[in-house]
Order: structure tokens, then sequence, then C-alpha cells
């Protein structure tokens, strides 16, 4: 299982940031995907999850309504699109194929939140 994300950065509060999770090395399309992050001096936190087709899709309280994800099960590859930005966004975001991040998670990718 080989997982990679990429498109974190430094913006601003009120800004937003596209990530997106290449997979391989089993059968995404038939996988439920999560993003779960990290701050720093913290714990694993669950963000958000999808279903094989992207019909079911769940997100964290803190996040409901400002991120998006989605899938393209054509390039095994999941994305979240993050809106209206917080400071307390600022994490190590990974994608796993567990909710609780226990699975195989890639080196994840950074994002803060600062002006």
């Amino acid at each position: 299982v080989q997982l990679v994300e990429s498109g974190g950065g430094l913006v601003q509060p009120g800004g937003s940031l596209r990530l997106s999770c290449s997979a391989s090395g089993f059968t995404f399309s038939s996988t439920f995907m999560h993003w779960v992050r990290q701050a720093p001096g913290t714990g694993l936190e669950w963000v958000s999850s999808i279903s094989y087709s992207g019909a079911y899709r769940n997100y964290a309280d803190s996040v409901k309504g400002r991120f998006t994800m989605s899938r393209d099960n054509a390039k095994n590859t999941v994305y979240l699109q993050m809106n209206s930005l917080k400071s307390e966004d600022t994490a190590l975001y990974y994608c796993t194929t567990t909710a609780d991040g226990s699975g195989p998670r890639g080196q994840g990718t950074q994002v803060t939140v600062s002006s």
C-alpha cells in the first residue's frame, strides 16, 4: 500500500487549499478512504470519510460546511477541498484506509493557516 499526499502549504485565515492523495497497491475503488490530521502536540483527529463510489461522505463537526472530500476512482486519488480555513486547521494531514488512522498512511502534507 502506498499513499502520497500533496497540496499543503501556508495560507491566510479564510483562504483555501486542495489536498490530493494518490493511492496504489490495493483495490482503491473498493476501499473507504479517510482524511485524518495531527496538530503539533496532539493525537490524530479524524476529518472526513468517503465511500467506495463517493455517494456517502461524513465530516467532523469542526470542518463540516467548510471541507469537501471527493474521489476519482479512475485516477486512484482522493481530494480534500478546504475552504474558510482557520488557524485551528493547522496540522499535518494524512489520507488513510482506516478512520482512526491506524492503517497505512503516507508522509502527510503540512497545512499551516497563519496571517
